[in-house]
């Protein structure tokens, strides 16, 4: 049995792709900053029949995140896929005429820094298996910058960046790297991007192992 680990763990999203990649075999690793949520969050999967530890980390804190990578993978089992997509604080939203060079320090280590502590925690392991699933989730200022909201849309450009290049980089040792955009809110009522619409959207991409970049629905003009 592999494990799926989800950096960001949450009653939303987060929750249904632990429920989705739990139901389909996984043992399931989410972190959190939270202990008191991720408590919650795994008693709720275990009532759904599904195996899972939370771990205790912060992308904000490379270490944390580290430590909590390798725990999960020691308690549960090798890390087969790996999820980022912690929601990004409120102050990386910032105009970018009031965004100052030291506003990009926490946008950037959460989503550059962060995804790459992460990768580099859980790439040996999954070299080891002969595959792996490294899924980016981001929303639609990865694509089209928006000038309210500087600190993420730069941020998440240079983590698109980093993820295209494991895409390309990775595709000779059987893992794949692939990107899902949100354009707009996660909502329950959504076709597209309700919850569990999301969270069967990136098994499928696991499971197709096709392109890179994918859309849960397209951007609005």
């Amino acid at each position: 049995m592999t494990t799926f680990a989800l950096v960001g763990a949450g009653p939303g999203l987060g929750l249904a792709t632990a429920r989705r990649f739990g139901t389909a075999g996984h043992t399931v690793a989410l972190l959190s900053r939270n202990a008191e949520k991720l408590e919650g969050l795994t008693a709720e999967l275990a009532r759904a029949g599904v195996q899972a530890q939370g771990f205790t980390a912060d992308a904000l804190d490379i270490e944390s995140l580290d430590a909590a990578l390798y725990a999960a993978a020691a308690a549960l089992g090798p890390i087969e896929i790996l999820q980022y997509s912690p929601v990004p604080r409120a102050d990386f939203m910032r105009p970018v005429l009031d965004t100052s060079a030291d506003d990009l320090d926490a946008p950037l280590a959460f989503s550059v820094k962060g995804p790459v502590a992460a990768v580099n925690a859980v790439l040996p392991g999954m070299r080891r298996l002969g595959r792996g699933t490294l899924l980016f989730v981001n929303g639609g200022s990865a694509v089209r910058p928006h000038p309210d909201r500087a600190g993420t849309s730069i941020a998440f450009a240079a983590e698109s960046a980093y993820a295209r290049m494991l895409h390309d980089a990775l595709v000779p040792e059987n893992i794949h790297a692939a990107q899902l955009i949100i354009p707009g809110a996660i909502r329950p009522d959504a076709e597209h991007s309700s919850p569990d619409a999301l969270a069967q959207r990136l098994y499928d991409i696991h499971l197709a192992r096709e392109g890179f970049r994918h859309y849960a629905e397209s951007l609005p003009d």
